[in-house]
């Protein structure tokens, strides 16, 4: 996973934790996004998405020789 990817990751987690506690996202939805914003942040530390597996992702830059 790319530090923009990694980045992006981490900014969306935060835009959804001030939503949820300015109280913009209540209930079902609220926990939805917060469990996403969760896996996101995870994924986000240890730089790697199961997702990305079997759809061939990768978006970490190759180095060049």
């Amino acid at each position: 996973m790319g530090n923009v990817d990694r980045v992006i990751r981490i900014l969306v987690a935060v835009v959804v934790l001030i939503l949820y506690f300015t109280h913009v996202i209540t209930g079902t939805l609220a926990v939805i996004l917060l469990i996403l914003a969760g896996i996101f942040v995870v994924t986000s530390l240890i730089g790697f998405c199961p997702l990305y597996v079997p759809f061939g992702f990768n978006t970490l830059k190759k180095t060049q020789k």
